[in-house]
């Protein structure tokens, strides 16, 4: 069993995969596995949504009750809050493992369904995205850029972005100390909220309404101090997001997004499936900015899988033009 969070080299992969050929079962991941260990997945969180056994939601205890095997209820939340707070102790990492005892029942059971559906290769062309990804290290170069992907980030002036930065560098460094998740020592939004606001004193802080005062006074003098560094920065030493140019203006685009997604919404009902796992927004609009003629210029478009062409077919060319 293999924690997700801890696949930081992709040599730790390449080890296991010189002494084994595996099959990996995995639910609902997009980590880059690579190799040969990825060469025969199956990923039954995928296998769940295309059955749509459980209204597009795969919760863990569900998906495993498929094999039939499952003697207890668990409380995979705790579980999960478990691990993310205080790692994998010896207990939690034995309850976890006595699960994997059901992978391949799970997956002969999926399958089965999927088979009688006539979806299976439905689930196996997505799998085939999943053995594709491959670990290639932090994005960015050196510089650390996660603190971008916190929701409101880029709304941010630049001064109030290299205060973020500072001070999510200071979260990660706190909690890789005591060993917990990012989250557990400060939350996004009170981080947000410092940033944002700027402040200069401890009393400053009492007004920022996502602080709560416990974290204030916990952390008061690394959060004034990550303020008033990026205060002190020129305007050279400030991050600058690219913002990507806007695609010319299409008087029709959102007449034909609109016809397009009728039509992916009334094949998504007559399957049964969530309208998301048909085709999602992001494929939609690729394809209706691209107005491709036949079929044969459909599959060109980025982001659309064979099988989504293939149930979506004519209707979707029609509802372009």
């Amino acid at each position: 069993m293999i924690r997700q969070d801890q696949w930081r080299d992709a040599q730790d992969m390449g080890h296991l995969e010189a002494r084994m050929q595996p099959i990996a079962i995995v639910c609902g991941s997009d980590t880059p596995v690579g190799g040969a260990l990825a060469a025969r997945m199956h990923d039954s969180g995928t296998s769940v949504i295309t059955i749509d056994l459980l209204g597009a939601a795969a919760h863990p205890t569900a998906v495993l009750r498929l094999a039939g095997d499952l003697a207890e209820e668990r409380d995979w939340i705790a579980f999960a809050q478990d691990i993310q707070g205080r790692g994998l102790r010896p207990s939690m990492l034995a309850y976890a493992a006595a699960d994997t005892r059901f992978l391949l029942a799970l997956r002969d059971a999926l399958e089965q369904q999927l088979q009688a559906l006539g979806r299976l290769s439905w689930a196996q062309e997505e799998f085939k995205q999943l053995e594709s990804l491959r670990w290639t290290g932090p994005v960015g170069g050196t510089d650390d850029e996660t603190y971008l992907r916190l929701k409101g980030a880029k709304g941010l002036s630049p001064r109030s972005l290299a205060a973020l930065r500072l001070l999510h560098r200071w979260r990660d460094t706190v909690a890789e100390r005591e060993d917990k998740a990012p989250f557990r020592i400060i939350g996004n939004d009170a981080l947000l909220g410092v940033a944002r606001a700027l402040p200069a004193t401890i009393a400053d802080l009492a007004h920022i309404k996502d602080l709560p005062r416990s974290l204030a006074r916990r952390y008061g003098e690394p959060l004034l101090d990550a303020a008033l560094r990026a205060k002190a920065l020129n305007e050279r030493e400030l991050p600058r997001l690219e913002r990507r140019p806007r695609l010319p203006k299409d008087s029709g685009f959102d007449a034909r997004l609109e016809r397009a997604k009728a039509v992916r919404n009334r094949v998504a009902t007559e399957l049964g499936l969530d309208p998301g796992v048909v085709s999602g927004r992001t494929a939609l609009e690729a394809v209706v900015r691209a107005r491709p003629a036949n079929r044969a210029a459909l599959e060109q478009v980025g982001g659309m899988r064979r099988w989504q062409i293939d149930v979506l077919g004519d209707a979707l060319l029609e509802a372009v033009r």
